[in-house]
């Protein structure tokens, strides 16, 4: 099986991130792949690293961007891939339609969310990370027979407690761990505002995004600045959740939250609010704790919850581990993408 895949991406991002799984896991399942993505040393060499040795830059620009469109044609051309799989709307619509020079292959796109389907007409099959996108496909006229639920899988490679001295945490203190793009639909200003009601926590909360100088200076007007630690972008994740003692999820809107199932993963308890992905993922009060969108006091509720009662807290950490051992594993889901390519190629 031979599977070219483009990735138009930015630096960091959810979807990117599971790119960064998913493609070494596929080659170590056995498949044969040429990877097409936007310039970025950094995924470059972790791809190479990882194995990956036919990985091309290209700019993946503007619609006006004949280099990329012509790079993509003439990399079906050399590989001939069985099937073409595009992530998200701009690398999509920058793919050739089958037949190419007398190549037949199967174009498929994967959606993290509820992206514009004018990008995706051309495509054979559509794959929706969560059911919820499978549901907006259809509903938007997309044919239920091409389109397929495809779930993601975290690391559960276990990490290593960091120092909370390094953080200037004390050892005492409860910790809060966040992660994501500074954005405002992942609402950690109402994060900040929240542990404004929980005088003894602290928060660690790792990611870049154009809002980061809006919630320092939030995170000063609401007094919590000294018990808040901007990480920045970080690799370590699962250090950080080994080192945290509860991770929140504070979303506007999230059409999975991949962040949940790492947290699952490594076995720590999670409080989110009922956002599209964290709603359907967790059953509240058994695999986490859910709290409404765009609420500070009820999400400080949540986490004080939580943080008073840890024989309870403890059992949804292990509930949700379980859930990520039945559903979310690398092995189940290779096994469904594996599947899901050997029926359309059928």
């Amino acid at each position: 099986m031979r599977i070219l895949q483009a990735l138009a991406g930015a630096q960091h991002g959810g979807a990117e991130r599971f790119f960064e799984r998913l493609v070494p896991a596929l080659g170590e399942s056995g498949i044969e792949q040429r990877l097409l993505i936007r310039k970025d040393e950094r995924r470059h060499d972790l791809l190479t690293k990882a194995g990956l040795t036919d990985v091309q830059q290209m700019p993946f620009g503007n619609r006006f961007d004949l280099v990329t469109r012509l790079g993509f044609r003439r990399a079906i051309r050399d590989f001939a891939p069985d099937i073409v799989f595009t992530w998200m709307s701009r690398a999509t619509s920058m793919a050739p339609k089958s037949p190419l020079s007398g190549h037949d292959f199967k174009l498929v796109a994967r959606l993290g969310g509820y992206y514009d389907l004018k990008y995706y007409r051309a495509c054979d099959y559509l794959i929706g990370d969560t059911e919820s996108v499978v549901e907006y496909l259809v509903r938007e006229g997309w044919p239920a027979e091409r389109t397929v639920y495809l779930p993601n899988f975290a690391d559960a490679t276990p990490g290593k407690a960091l120092n909370r001295h390094d953080f200037y945490v004390p050892d005492a203190a409860p910790l809060l761990l966040a992660l994501g793009r500074l954005h405002p639909n992942k609402g950690f200003d109402v994060l900040l505002q929240a542990l404004a009601e929980l005088p003894e926590a602290y928060l660690l909360l790792a990611g870049v995004g154009p809002e980061r100088e809006a919630l320092e200076a939030l995170a000063v007007h609401a007094g919590v600045k000294p018990r808040v630690r901007f990480l920045g972008w970080r690799e370590d994740v699962a250090d950080l959740m080994s080192t945290a003692d509860l991770f929140v999820h504070p979303a506007r809107h999230e059409p999975l939250g991949n962040v949940i199932l790492e947290a699952w993963a490594h076995g720590r308890p999670v409080v989110a609010t009922a956002s599209d992905g964290p709603r359907l993922l967790i059953e509240d009060g058994v695999t986490g704790l859910l709290s409404p969108i765009d609420d500070a006091a009820a999400l400080a509720g949540a986490v004080r919850s939580a943080l008073a009662d840890p024989a309870a807290t403890a059992r949804m950490a292990a509930a949700g581990h379980a859930r990520y051992r039945r559903d979310f594993t690398k092995a189940a889901v290779v096994g469904q993408y594996r599947a899901f390519f050997e029926r359309i190629l059928a």
